[in-house]
Parts: C-alpha cells; sequence; structure tokens
C-alpha cells in the first residue's frame, strides 16, 4: 500500500499552459497531486488578459496578489476589455535578462500567483508547480509567487536542480534567493548570479512563507544519488522519469545513436535500478509510460510511492490544450493515424523532445517557419567577447545566432518551442503577413494506445483518469 500522506498520482506539468489551473484543480479534488506548469506563465497571463479574461477567473486571482502596485500595473498595460480582436498581435512582454527590475519580476510572480491561487481554490486538496531547470532566468520570481499563493509541491527537472532547496528555505524565511547562472564561456571563478530579494517587492521585511517540499525529476541513479546528499538543502523526493515521456527526455547515456526513424536509441544503461533508488529512503514515483492501472500497481509493488502520469491528462476535457487540437488528435488515436516521434533536434536545448504527428499535422518544419526569437525562455546565456552577459537561442534568426558566436550546424532542425506551445494552449501569436505561429504538440510514447483507456468515447474528465489508475491501487 502507498503512504496516505503522499499522492499515489502525481498528473504531470505539461507544456505551456497545458498543465493548467482546471486541470491541477481537477486532479487535487480528487486526493492526487494536481501540478501547474510554470513556463512562460508570465506571458500566458498577459496573453490571457488581451484576450479579455472573459470569465474574470485571471482578475479575481489577482485581486488577491498581496504585494501593492503590481496588479494596477499589469491590468493598466495589459488587459483589453472584449479581447484584443481578430487579427490583432498580441503585446509582448520584454525578454528576461539577468538583473531583471521589479516590474518584470512581478509580472512572472503574478503569473505563478494566479495559476497556483486557481488551482487551489475550494478545495484543502494538494497543488503543485513544475518548472524546467534550463529555463533559469524567470524561476525566482515564478517559485516565489508561487509559494504566496501556498503551493504545496515543486517538482523541477531538464537540468540538475542542485540549487533550489535552499532557494525554497531562503523564500519561507523571507530572505533573498540567489542561484548560479549557466553562462557558455563563462569564468567559473567568477559566476553570474541571479537573485530575487523578496523585500526589495514588499518594501518591508518579506513575511514568512511556508516551504513546499521540492520533487527532482531525474533519470538515472546516479543524479538522484547526487541530489540526495549534495543538494543545497533537503529534497523531499524524486519522479524516475523514462524515456517515454512526453516533453524534454534526457539524452542516452553514452554516445548518440539514432534508430532506423532518426531517434535516439536508448539502451539498458538508461534504465533506473530502482532497488539503489530504495536506498536513498525518499519517496519516488515512476513517469513514463505509466498510464495504466498495471503501472500504478507494479510501481507500488517496487517500493515507489506511486506514478506520475502526463499523456492522459493531457487529452481530458480540463487540459489547457486548444479543444480542436485535443480532439483531432483523439480522434486519430481512435483510428490509429497518430505518431510520437522523438525528435533529437527540435528543441534548442539539445534535448531530444516528443513531437506528436497526427493527419494533416498543422506543425511546419523548421526550415518554412520565418525564424523569429520575441519570447526567449529557452534562450542560453553566453559571455560575450567584451565580458558582457549576452543571450542566444539555436531556432532564432541563423544569422543573428551565428553572429553571437554560435555554430550554424546547431540551427539544423530547431524549432521554436516557445511560440508553438504558446499555440498549442490557443494563444498563437499573429504574424504580419504570415498568419498565426503553429502548433507542435508533444505526447508520452503511450499516446499510440489511448484507444484502450477511451472505450469508445471521444472525450473524458480529469476524474476519469484518476478513477482509471486508482483501479491499480486498488487491485
Amino acid at each position: 500500500m502507498s503512504d496516505p500522506s503522499l499522492p499515489t498520482v502525481i498528473q504531470r506539468g505539461m507544456g505551456v499552459g497545458v498543465s493548467n489551473w482546471r486541470l491541477a484543480r481537477a486532479v487535487s479534488r480528487r486526493g492526487q497531486l494536481g501540478v501547474v506548469s510554470g513556463t512562460a506563465i508570465d506571458s500566458l497571463l498577459v496573453r490571457r488578459l488581451q484576450d479579455g479574461d472573459p470569465e474574470g477567473e485571471v482578475r479575481r486571482a489577482m485581486a488577491h496578489f498581496p504585494i501593492a502596485g503590481a496588479v494596477a500595473a499589469v491590468t493598466k498595460k495589459f488587459f483589453v476589455a472584449g479581447g484584443r480582436g481578430e487579427g490583432v498581435p498580441y503585446r509582448m512582454l520584454p525578454m528576461y535578462r539577468a538583473g531583471a527590475n521589479t516590474a518584470r519580476e512581478q509580472v512572472a510572480m503574478l503569473g505563478a500567483f494566479v495559476e497556483v491561487w486557481l488551482a487551489k481554490e475550494g478545495h484543502q486538496g494538494r497543488v503543485g508547480i513544475n518548472l524546467l531547470t534550463k529555463v533559469q532566468l524567470p524561476n525566482l520570481a515564478v517559485l516565489y509567487g508561487a509559494m504566496l499563493a501556498g503551493v504545496d509541491y515543486v517538482l523541477m527537472g531538464a537540468g540538475i536542480p542542485k540549487e533550489i532547496p535552499a532557494v525554497l528555505d531562503a523564500f519561507a524565511a523571507g530572505r533573498e534567493g540567489t542561484i548560479r547562472l549557466d553562462v557558455e564561456g563563462g569564468d567559473p571563478d567568477m559566476p553570474v548570479m541571479l537573485s530575487l530579494d523578496p523585500g526589495t517587492h514588499w518594501g518591508t521585511e518579506a513575511p514568512p512563507l511556508r516551504r513546499p517540499r521540492f520533487i527532482a525529476i531525474v533519470a538515472s541513479n546516479s543524479l538522484a544519488t547526487m541530489l540526495a546528499r549534495k543538494a543545497s538543502g533537503r529534497v523531499d523526493g524524486f519522479v524516475i522519469e523514462g524515456p517515454t515521456a512526453g516533453g524534454h527526455n534526457a539524452p542516452p547515456r553514452g554516445p548518440l545513436e539514432l534508430t532506423p526513424a532518426g531517434e535516439p536509441r536508448y539502451g539498458e544503461r538508461d534504465v533506473v535500478d530502482l532497488g539503489k533508488l530504495r536506498e536513498l529512503e525518499r519517496p519516488f514515483w515512476i513517469a513514463g509510460g505509466a498510464g495504466s492501472p498495471e503501472a500504478v500497481r507494479d510501481a507500488l509493488a517496487a517500493g515507489a510511492a506511486g506514478v506520475q502520469v502526463g499523456t492522459l491528462f493531457a487529452f481530458c476535457d480540463e487540459s489547457g490544450l486548444a479543444p480542436g487540437y485535443r480532439q483531432s488528435i483523439i480522434d486519430a488515436t481512435i483510428d490509429g493515424s497518430v505518431r510520437v516521434f522523438t525528435d533529437p533536434l527540435a528543441s534548442p536545448t539539445g534535448y531530444p523532445f516528443k513531437v506528436v504527428q497526427w493527419g494533416d499535422d498543422p506543425a511546419p518544419s523548421a526550415e518554412s517557419r520565418e525564424r523569429v526569437c520575441d519570447l526567449g525562455y529557452l534562450r542560453a546565456a553566453y559571455q560575450r567577447p567584451d565580458g558582457r552577459v549576452g543571450y542566444r537561442c539555436p531556432a532564432e534568426p541563423v544569422s543573428a545566432y551565428v553572429e553571437k558566436g554560435g555554430r550554424v550546424e546547431d540551427t539544423v532542425g530547431r524549432r521554436c518551442l516557445c511560440n508553438a506551445l504558446m499555440a498549442d494552449v490557443g494563444h498563437a501569436q499573429v504574424r504580419d503577413g504570415q498568419g498565426t505561429e503553429a502548433p507542435l504538440v508533444t505526447s508520452g510514447d503511450d499516446l499510440t494506445s489511448i484507444a484502450v483507456f477511451l472505450r469508445g468515447r471521444r472525450h473524458y474528465a480529469a476524474s476519469d483518469v484518476v478513477d482509471y489508475l486508482m483501479s491499480g491501487e486498488r487491485a
């Protein structure tokens, strides 16, 4: 049996707004861990406001944000009563940089606060937030905003989140939190630090906050062991994510080999030894292909606290995925025309990234889209010749990337995930003379077998997923 103080099912933090507050709240109200995505949550906030916030939920949550002045400033700048109108581009936030001013930090805080506050509204269940370690620049502000809303869990992968536990400790005590910025070509003896001091935003001593539990998302025993022993503070557990999980995957261990279809080849070295993991005496959850009652039963039998599941939740009624894409992909799973391709090139991060291909796939090739970089969440910091920090992304215009010292070969096949994932959830940017940004939907490999769960249905609720998965625990 699982520990009743821990969730058996963690709903995965997916994409930009796929794991939205509606989905997280639905899962949490069923006693499991609903998780909101914190990636690009500030841009998602301002686009919802520019679309008129038709049901008023965003502004209702914003009214509870405790730091004076932030709500009025964001509302004045971005809210458009009745929506921006067809064909009108979204007004953009400035791209995040090291040393962002307090106003820019507060937009990120506010976005996370709104998402967590709405997810927690009206029940006593637990709510988590998922962040990508590699998206360093806004993460401190997003974490603080989530803690202001009372977030219960923080889950982080896509990198080594070694410094985050100490940040959570500091914010809980009202103190400054600090992490090291990864700077390509930088001097390791002169690190660039990112910091956020809550007192600067309050204008006085910041109040103490409850520290959320911290769960690291890992793909190897060695990383789990290192974090358990050497992280800057308490790591409360691990999600063990296999290469069949959606979104970003850890690269295969050893030299990269591709299958005949062009996907990374994973082998025995990429299989986590659960016996060694149990020796760490921390709770852990199995992820990647875990979306079935049998997987829940097997995970519990192996000593896990439960499973983390994304795919089934990504296509339920409460998911933030745009309804048209969601339904057409479900229909494609029923008729067998859907495919999930692990693309070794698509993500600017260099990590393999799962891409859903179905029907008349609306996602253009990397070469067919005119390159524009105006969201910038996946940019990497680099040391400029003049000693200052610059930012570049392999998916930005090739000439700009090369001018910044990047290698032209690193731009081949790269796609702008920032804009594509915004399109996935119905907030695609309008491009003058080019229409709107196209989506790039991601999912785990088990999408192709979702018809077994559907049993003739063409749509379903998050509660249906919870019932289905929990039948494995009862067995």
